[in-house]
């Protein structure tokens, strides 16, 4: 059932990816401190193309279909497994299912809804669903706060300079606009993709020798 509030629909959506919202984003880094630790980022062009690689073939475009999919009133249970199942690397798990489930929490208690638990996209879109909110500009926030989180994490391990790291956030506006409006298009058969470097990465993370994300 979906419920309604007095509030702007889009002053909610925003509220709800702000980095005020208590999801814990900033203590993830979705494998980037490997990559940076390693070499393959360590300027604002890396950076750039290295959420590039998140957005269009890892877990941005992922995330928008099964997003979209569960908004949509798809099968909560069998799109919470397939979330978990596309998180190859046990530290990637942890963070979509410990946001997810800070996420839920936090709706259910400020717009008296009873969503379940679940990992982030899916967590994300029964909320979506049940207040009723703009799909479209809800996939375009969700692609821009991981853009913007993980820009973050880049701005404090390269390091980069405050500048710059906006510079990469303002630069792939219009790729998180471009995955939103294909994953509104999608269906459940073109879920997936391919981005090795960034699975081995998360993997890797577990055995670094220092370490200040959690991912």
């Amino acid at each position: 059932m979906t419920q309604t509030t007095r509030t702007d629909p889009l002053l909610i959506l925003h509220q709800l990816f702000s980095p005020s919202f208590p999801v814990g984003a900033f203590a993830y880094s979705h494998g980037l401190e490997t990559a940076v630790q390693e070499g393959v980022v360590s300027k604002g062009s890396d950076l750039c193309d290295w959420l590039t690689g998140v957005l269009t073939y890892g877990a941005g475009w992922t995330d928008a279909v099964l997003l979209v999919q569960t908004a949509k009133g798809g099968d909560v249970d069998n799109l919470s497994e397939l979330a978990l199942a596309l998180c190859p690397a046990a530290e990637r798990r942890l963070e979509t299912e410990k946001q997810g489930h800070a996420f839920v929490q936090t709706a259910n208690a400020l717009f008296g809804l009873n969503c379940p638990l679940g990992p982030y996209p899916i967590a994300v879109g029964t909320v979506v669903g049940a207040l009723g909110l703009p799909l479209k500009d809800a996939v375009r926030l969700y692609l821009f706060s991981i853009v913007s989180n993980l820009a973050a994490a880049g701005m404090r391990l390269v390091p980069l300079g405050q500048t710059e790291g906006q510079g990469v956030i303002t630069q792939l506006g219009p790729l998180c606009d471009e995955i939103a409006a294909k994953a509104l298009d999608a269906d459940i058969d073109m879920l997936g993709g391919f981005a090795p470097n960034l699975d081995i990465g998360a993997m890797r993370h577990e055995t670094l020798y220092s370490r200040n994300f959690r991912s």
